[in-house]
């Protein structure tokens, strides 16, 4: 997972190397490493005031980190390896979820953050089963903390109240696993992508689907522009192939589509293995993607791409 800070200055990365590391999202110069975890972090989330890190890895463990010093607050153990991790707004709670391990179910977990490390508890405030047949690969937060959204590996998304643990409603959105999903800026948007080889854009409140962005090879990362009508999205043949086939039919571009016309207006190339993650600067003006060569590449966007559309956009307005 590759993941900006609210200010946009800073971009931490993590990947199966045991180690996420800081980075200047400007000129990509490193920062600083996080050494502690004994196994491929899977994620990763930045707290508002980018003073704290949160990472999952399948160590079994949630580490909480101090930012600037790279010192660590707290650990928080789980039954399992972790999946996915994310701080709720106002950053006092995150969710994390594990899937089935042994005789263990897959789960959930809400557990609260303190100001002080003497003041956490190893234990969880709430544990939430999710059943036998489905794997939960990813949770997110709704606005206002009301719901914790979760995306499985049978299509759907599925939101249950962080406070009593029910299940509040499930929406199959794809066919297949999903692997991503984000907000967009205001969080009324929601965009999931699946290895059904589509990306869908979601009403954020009922779930109805606004649009759907069909491509020729699975889609493991997609995001919103916070500044455009623009969608962003990642992906590949599955990385079992890759060995055999090279970075161009291997299809492992980043793909520019306009969320309105559904029209595909750009390719950004560079990753020669499938992209596993994407993140858009909170300004809109360049966007990092990770991939499965070991790669995080730092984009900005030139000119001509604010450029685009925008005969349309004033055609439109004279009309009017």
């Amino acid at each position: 997972m590759v993941k900006y800070n609210r200010d946009g200055d800073l971009i931490v990365s993590c990947a199966k190397d045991q180690i996420p590391n800081l980075w200047r999202a400007d000129t990509g110069e490193r920062l600083g490493t996080f050494h502690g975890h004994g196994g491929a972090v899977r994620a990763c989330d930045i707290s508002f005031d980018s003073k704290r890190l949160l990472t999952a890895a399948a160590d079994n463990t949630v580490i909480l980190w101090e930012m600037e010093t790279g010192n660590k607050i707290f650990t928080f153990n789980h039954p399992a390896p972790v999946l996915n991790c994310a701080l709720a707004e106002g950053d006092k709670k995150f969710a994390s979820c594990t899937n089935k391990f042994m005789q263990i179910p897959a789960q959930i977990f809400i557990w609260n953050i303190a100001a002080n490390a003497n003041d956490m508890s190893s234990m969880p405030l709430m544990n939430i089963n999710i059943g036998e047949d489905r794997q939960v690969h990813g949770v997110r937060w709704t606005s206002l903390n009301k719901r914790v959204l979760a995306y499985d590996n049978v299509g759907c998304i599925s939101f249950f109240n962080p406070d009593s643990g029910d299940l509040l409603e499930t929406h199959q959105v794809h066919k297949k696993q999903i692997k991503d999903v984000q907000f967009n800026r205001e969080k009324t948007l929601v965009i999931s992508a699946s290895v059904d080889m589509t990306a869908v854009v979601s009403d954020a409140t009922t779930m109805r689907e606004l649009k759907k962005f069909e491509t020729d090879r699975p889609v493991n990362a997609a995001a919103i522009s916070p500044i455009k009508e623009h969608v962003f999205m990642g992906g590949g043949q599955d990385a079992q192939s890759v060995t055999t086939t090279s970075g161009k039919s291997g299809k492992f571009e980043v793909r520019l589509f306009h969320m309105v016309y559904q029209e595909e207006f750009g390719r950004i190339k560079g990753h020669f293995g499938p992209i596993n993650t994407l993140a858009i600067n909170p300004d809109g003006r360049s966007f990092v993607s990770g991939g499965e060569d070991g790669y995080c590449r730092l984009h900005h966007l030139d000119q001509e791409y604010f450029d685009f559309y925008k005969d349309e956009e004033v055609a439109e307005v004279n009309v009017e």
